[in-house]
């Protein structure tokens, strides 16, 4: 019986090609769409979980209430990870380490920027990395000793066996390769090229020797001995900062290392939520795409009811069940879905390149994995079954007697249920187009709004080795501005668009005493205003003409505002226990996010050897080549044992969309894919509604009805399709994305622009994709519809 049920659905396909290959087609687009974006939602779900004990592992967060608000991170003392481990039973392992920093590595003539993880051996019990060379228990035990990993290894020795060679870190400790390790995977929350010893970083940098409980300046791991410790443990360390130091308001958390990736944001020292939205909102757009694609099957096949009746009718007074005919529209469906599924394989794998491009990320398709072949086979039945579902009940319940007399078989319910499904597909698509604008409208006002500085050529130059000599730096700054390639030069203490340095540790008069204000503060140079293009709203910058000016600082607006100084201009600021006094009031300007208000800023004078960047601004007179050739030559003869490490602040901004970019980027893609189906849900429809009405048109036709009328008459019933299904779409959207919007202080008001795009774009949609079939129909010869009445 299968194998006549087969035959019968391979001709049925064969005998319908142009119906096969929309049906085919539109199952395959959404099959293929529905893939790329379960790939990717298990690509970020899969973050930080290769790890043996991922489940009981977890990262120390800090949160402190600070300008009416709490704040959550994860960096915590150094002193956190050894008493985790001695005072808390319930603590396996505790680690502390340095996030990944850029730090010279040489070998020979080979001179190399690479990320580098300062950390202890607990690090590596908590986080097992696969070693390919070396003994994971004897590593980080002596202090002049390094870890690679495999392809940093390659590219500082090439095929050679690393293990005992040296390396030269910042050109100053002379460090023996111990072990080879497999690089840090793509979907882990650290990267990183080497790991080197604690004790190295303690040697390097002698502050970091202290135990202060109020220096946050390192990540700290916890895994536990059972899951069932959590709550207790969790608890117990809440208060960590109070029991050493209790003017330390801060609370500590644990928070799993699983939830790390996707769920960065926090509200209240609790996690909200973060990028899993982004991955939820994918999730809904996967299953609406197949849905969608399953819809159009429905539509599609019973637009084809009429022709099948017959065959329903002879096959059932010859004896089969209304059984057998559901078995065999199940089958047909799952032929066709088969069919497209490895059309859909193609698809992917033709598109993934370009993807992987778009996200920055390497996707594949692991066919070795069994969880993934389950996967597709219960994609795969799902699809059939929903496809198939509708068509095999509808086409199977013809009464045979009826159908064989030439009695017109009644098609008010199926029409009515197959507008119901196009109502449903434009629904989607309206809410889908309204969104992405709106996306796009958020990126664009956020991208365009006055960020308070000018970022044309304006360039960053890492000071690395000799220049961080303050005499150095000046002296280079002389040689740049001399050289012409540049107009204005100044320091910046660290990445000048991203974020830094935070204290609570300042005071003024008429402050509350039991209220925690957090500043951001930053060492600048000389002429720092006048370089970045920002205004001094009130009084001056820093000048070499004031020596006194290393006991002056420098606010921002938002902490004149959130200090109340109603005269900034001359106020004394205890900075850290140094009273300082307040010389200039600068203009907002943003240097973190720029989806945020811009936080309360104090700027110091860089005098002692602090200063991470140069900024310069390129001089709009010379060639943009040459000025950076120029600016590479000079700071290389200034520290030849360094490669230059330089960046336009511009490049640096446009990072901080790359989420909203990504969200609207595959909005606009997949939201075409659905549109492209749903095109092809209401061309099924048009056929079936052209089909019954091909009498009536001829009849009208005869009568004098012009090609326009018929074309009217027809577009008229779906235009109302359209109509009701952006009534729906409309309220549906704009909860939606008013609450994507909720979580941005600087946002679009909703404008009716998106929804009267959307309306147009559905209505424009609907009418070409019915004028396609109904032209057709209208242009028909109608003696060929009437001959037998």
């Amino acid at each position: 019986m299968f194998k006549l049920n087969l035959k019968i659905a391979l001709r049925n396909l064969w005998k319908n090609k142009g119906f096969s290959l929309i049906n085919i087609g539109g199952l395959a687009i959404g099959l293929a769409s529905c893939m790329i974006l379960l790939l990717y939602v298990a690509y970020e779900w899969s973050y930080d979980k290769q790890f043996k004990n991922n489940e009981k592992t977890y990262v120390v967060y800090q949160s402190v209430v600070a300008n009416g608000k709490t704040f959550s991170w994860s960096w915590t003392p150094n002193v956190m990870a050894r008493d985790l481990q001695e005072k808390f039973p319930g603590v396996k392992y505790a680690s502390h380490s340095t996030y990944p920093r850029l730090n010279l590595i040489t070998v020979g003539e080979n001179k190399i920027g690479s990320k580098i993880v300062f950390a202890d051996q607990n690090f590596l019990k908590i986080l097992d990395y696969k070693f390919i060379k070396g003994n994971p228990s004897k590593v980080l035990k002596d202090i002049n000793t390094v870890i690679l990993t495999k392809s940093f290894a390659e590219k500082l020795f090439g095929n050679e066996d690393p293990i005992n060679k040296t390396i030269k870190l910042e050109n100053q400790d002379v460090l023996i390769v111990e072990a080879v390790m497999d690089d840090a995977p793509a979907n882990s929350s650290i990267q990183f090229d080497c790991i080197m010893p604690w004790e190295l970083f303690v040697k390097r940098e002698n502050w970091a020797k202290e135990d202060n409980w109020g220096n946050n300046m390192c990540l700290t791991l916890v895994q536990l001995k059972d899951n069932s410790d959590f709550t207790k443990a969790n608890n117990d360390i809440k208060g960590i900062y109070k029991r050493h130091n209790k003017e330390i308001t801060a609370d500590a958390m644990l928070h799993p290392l699983t939830k790390w990736h996707l769920y960065g944001d926090f509200e209240n020292g609790k996690s909200i939520g973060g990028k899993i939205d982004q991955l939820k909102i994918f999730l809904l757009l996967a299953f609406c795409i197949l849905l969608i694609a399953c819809v159009n099957f429905m539509n599609l096949s019973t637009a084809r009811s009429e022709r099948r009746a017959k065959e329903v009718g002879v096959r059932k007074a010859i004896g089969s069940t209304r059984k057998s005919l559901v078995s065999q529209f199940f089958l047909e469906s799952m032929l066709i879905t088969f069919i497209a599924t490895v059309l859909a394989f193609i698809l992917v794998e033709v598109s993934l390149p370009y993807f992987n491009n778009l996200l920055n990320i390497k996707l594949i398709i692991n066919y070795n994995n069994s969880a993934f072949w389950l996967l597709l086979f219960g994609l795969m039945i799902f699809t059939g079954f929903v496809a198939g579902s509708y068509p095999a009940l509808y086409l199977s319940s013809f009464e045979p007697i009826k159908v064989l007399k030439g009695f017109k078989i009644k098609t008010d319910s199926s029409v009515s249920v197959r507008k119901i499904l196009v109502v449903g597909q434009f629904v989607f698509a309206a809410c889908l187009i309204i969104c992405t604008v709106v996306i796009y409208q958020q990126l664009n006002y956020i991208k365009n709004k006055p960020i308070g500085y000018n970022q044309s050529n304006l360039l960053q130059i890492a000071v690395d080795g000799k220049l961080r000599d303050q005499n150095k730096l000046e002296l280079l700054k002389t040689q740049l501005l001399k050289s012409g390639a540049v107009t204005n030069v100044t320091f910046f203490s660290s990445d000048f668009t991203e974020g830094g340095n935070n204290t609570t540790n300042i005071e003024w008069e008429g402050k509350n005493p039991n209220e925690l204000v957090s500043f951001n503060h930053r060492g600048i140079g000389y002429d720092f205003a006048e370089t970045i293009g920002t205004e001094i709203i009130s009084g001056r910058e820093f000048s070499p003409k004031f020596l006194n000016d290393t006991n002056s600082v420098m606010l921002n607006e938002s902490a004149v505002k959130m200090m109340g100084l109603k005269n900034p201009i001359g106020a004394v600021i205890d900075f850290w226990g140094n009273k300082l006094t307040n010389v200039g009031v600068v203009k907002d300007f943003v240097v973190e996010s720029a989806y945020q208000k811009v936080a309360p800023m104090i700027f110091y004078l860089n005098t002692k050897d602090n200063a991470s960047m140069i900024i310069a601004r390129l001089s709009p007179n010379q060639n943009i080549s040459s000025s950076l050739a120029k600016i590479d030559e000079l700071v290389n003869q200034m520290e030849p044992n360094y490669p230059v490490n330089r960046k336009f602040v511009n490049e640096s901004f446009e990072v901080k969309f790359q989420d909203e970019k990504l969200l609207g980027t595959l909005s606009n893609w997949f939201g075409g894919f659905a549109i492209f189906i749903s095109c092809l849900g209401l061309l099924g429809l048009a056929l079936f509604m052209a089909e019954q009405r091909k009498k009536e048109i001829s009849i009208r036709k005869v009568l004098g009805a012009s090609t326009a009328n018929i074309l009217t008459l027809l577009n008229k019933d779906f235009i109302k399709l359209v109509a009701i299904a952006n009534i729906i779409a409309f309220p549906l959207a704009y909860v939606i994305i008013n609450k994507w919007l909720s979580a941005f202080e600087y946002r679009v008001s909703i404008s009716a622009w998106p929804f009267v795009v959307a309306a147009g774009i559905s209505v424009i949609i609907a009418v070409l994709t019915v004028s396609i079939q109904s032209v057709k129909v209208a242009k028909a010869n109608p003696v060929d519809a009437l001959k037998y009445e």
